[in-house]
């Protein structure tokens, strides 16, 4: 059975109590020195104001949304996730470790998407640490590296708690990078595309939702979990954008030339009923098809017809 977190049961007071009972034996200690009693005294003295020093690096200030993982010699002892004044036994490492949620922004990568096209593709994702012995044990931060404009934050520059958040950052981010590359497989860019009802530009939903799942099923092994991840970015790579710009505008033309045409010949229909129903004037088929000729110009053509008053006949 894999080892997981569990809680801290072994020997813990309030701070302010054994901080009350570290000055009365503290006080203790200086009136055996300083009294008539004998070296024994003397020695019983020093000893006792020796092991209180030591005693002092019992304490412990727990802030809210952060944890303790004790280890006992090399041995994991639990977690204390309580927020307050503590006080255990000295001879603990308390290892300092973080639950807040934290953003991370994923910069844009190439990636392929369904049908092969080049695709780039960020994300931005919030994540906390859930389970403090999987964070702190089962994965090596020595191991982790990444190819970035950061800034590593070395031991000499900032806290333990600093670099081990860091490197707990630098785990996701990489395999943020794999998730998003393989949710972006399963997907195309657009309708044109894929037939496919859902893809990365129209159903932002169900992608988020999947990209989140492959997140949690990647970062499990670390103690991490996602919180929401969605895309931020999305935009066809450089070496097809062009091209693909020119289609999307050609099919937008022809989309709307489509609807134009559309509403061009319900109109006509309407002037044609309306005119035979009202009796208005009676129209053989040779002048209905010129009247339908005459009215899709118009109402088809980029610009605005100009007036012609024909002063002969249909013919001439």
């Amino acid at each position: 059975m894999k080892a997981t977190e569990k809680t801290f049961n072994g020997l813990r007071i309030s701070g302010f109590i054994a901080l009350f009972l570290l000055l009365a034996l503290s006080g203790l200690c200086c009136y055996l020195i300083a009294g008539t009693n004998g070296t024994w005294s003397v020695i019983t003295g020093i000893v006792g104001l020796c092991l209180l020093v030591v005693c002092l690096l019992g304490f412990m200030e727990i802030e809210p949304n952060n944890a303790r993982v004790m280890l006992f010699f090399g041995k994991y002892k639990g977690t204390i996730t309580d927020n307050g004044f503590f006080w255990v036994n000295p001879l603990y490492s308390k290892k300092k470790i973080t639950l807040r949620a934290r953003n991370l922004d994923v910069p844009p990568i190439k990636v392929n998407d369904k049908v092969g096209n080049p695709v780039m593709i960020g994300a931005v994702m919030v994540w906390k640490v859930k389970d403090t012995y999987r964070a702190m044990f089962d994965i090596d931060s020595s191991s982790i590296s990444i190819s970035s404009n950061k800034s590593f934050i070395s031991m000499g520059e900032s806290s333990e708690l600093s670099q081990r958040m860091q490197n707990y950052e630098n785990f996701v981010q990489i395999q943020s990078d794999a998730a998003i590359r393989k949710i972006a497989g399963m997907y195309a860019y657009d309708y044109n595309e894929s037939k496919d009802p859902v893809t990365l530009r129209s159903d932002d939903g169900e992608v988020a939702q999947k990209l989140e799942e492959e997140l949690n099923s990647r970062l499990a092994i670390a103690g991490i979990e996602v919180l929401e991840a969605r895309i931020n970015y999305l935009a066809y790579a450089s070496e097809i954008a062009g091209v693909m710009l020119r289609r999307q505008q050609a099919e937008a033309i022809i989309a709307a030339r489509e609807r134009i045409v559309e509403g061009a010949v319900s109109m006509v229909q309407l002037a044609l009923n309306k005119l035979d129903k009202d009796n208005i004037v009676e129209l053989d088929e040779e002048r209905k098809a010129a009247m339908v000729s005459n009215l899709l110009v118009v109402l088809c053509a980029d610009e605005a017809a100009q007036p012609v008053v024909n002063t002969g006949t249909l013919h001439h």
